[in-house]
């Protein structure tokens, strides 16, 4: 069947509260929360709602439903300013999984890392290969922030080395590092079900002995590695800075972090300047990487 969709503005102070109301009063099947202006965040814990500064509501009906009397309701509501925004918009009805499944191809990275669906033949059998079902957590390959930090670490000689893969959200790159050579990976995450999916790709791709996985709150005390790779946000990368810094090992550690829009990429660089020779930033489809070596003590 299809649906009809409607999106309006909201804020932290009211965006739970209008998300309630159109559940209980205007009888919308689902409700979906997304940062109006990229904000970096993390992603929540199960059962928990993080909400930004500034909140688009995304309210999901079925096409029967009366779109007028929902508008009047939010009216009604004192939540929102006269002549409040909204957009109404009519989505077609398609499996989107199985669409999202249909699109996903194995892609390259670098001279001889691929990263393959689960569901499909490899393209070269003899090359490293990371077969991937992304499950509930964030990571494919196919996002610029993803395909930046394979190819840096496809361009690492990572054989013996211990790398910590910071918000490993599907495993994609902590199962990468270890087939490219890595001895031991450790991944890092405050989402649970990233967890789970980096062990599932893991046991899939035949090296789950060579990877743990911590929530934040369980990590080994003074944990260091030769190579740290953090694929999340700029937001994130500013306010952990610290915490990153001391992951990488001070003899010739290499640290990698994507995440990051082009216009946010100086700023976050700044904040480890202090301690790495920076590489020159590389960007991809408006995407960033930031990369260096941890200086000498």
């Amino acid at each position: 069947m299809p649906w009809i969709q409607i999106k309006l503005n909201a804020t932290s102070e009211n965006a739970e509260s209008l998300g309630d109301l159109l559940m209980e009063q205007t009888g919308a099947l689902s409700i979906t929360f997304l940062d109006a202006h990229d904000t970096p965040v993390f992603e929540p814990l199960p059962g928990e709602t993080r909400l930004w500064g500034d909140t688009d509501i995304l309210a999901l009906y079925d096409a029967e439903a009366d779109i007028e009397f929902v508008v009047n309701t939010l009216k009604q509501s004192n939540w929102l300013e006269e002549g409040f925004a909204y957009k109404v918009e009519q989505l077609e009805d398609k499996d989107w999984e199985r669409e999202w499944m249909d699109n996903f191809h194995p892609m390259k990275f670098g001279e001889r890392l691929w990263v393959c669906p689960s569901w499909r033949d490899v393209p070269e059998p003899d090359a490293v290969n990371v077969m991937l079902d992304p499950g509930l957590a964030f990571g494919t390959g196919t996002h610029p922030t993803t395909a930046l930090c394979l190819e840096w670490l496809e361009g690492l000689d990572l054989s013996g080395k211990t790398v910590i893969d910071f918000g490993c959200g599907s495993g994609i790159l902590a199962i990468a590092a270890i087939k490219l050579g890595a001895q031991k990976v450790i991944g890092i995450d405050i989402d649970p079900q990233a967890l789970l999916a980096s062990k599932d790709n893991a046991q899939r791709n035949g090296v789950a002995d060579q990877l743990e996985v911590y929530l934040p709150k369980d990590q080994p005390e003074n944990l260091v590695a030769d190579v740290v790779v953090a694929n999340i946000l700029a937001g994130p990368l500013r306010e952990l800075s610290p915490i990153i810094k001391d992951l990488v090992n001070s003899h010739e550690g290499r640290l990698a972090m994507s995440g990051v829009l082009d216009t946010q990429a100086e700023d976050v660089a700044n904040y480890y300047r202090d301690q790495f020779d920076l590489d020159p930033i590389a960007e991809q489809s408006e995407w960033c990487r930031i990369s260096g070596m941890k200086q000498s003590a």
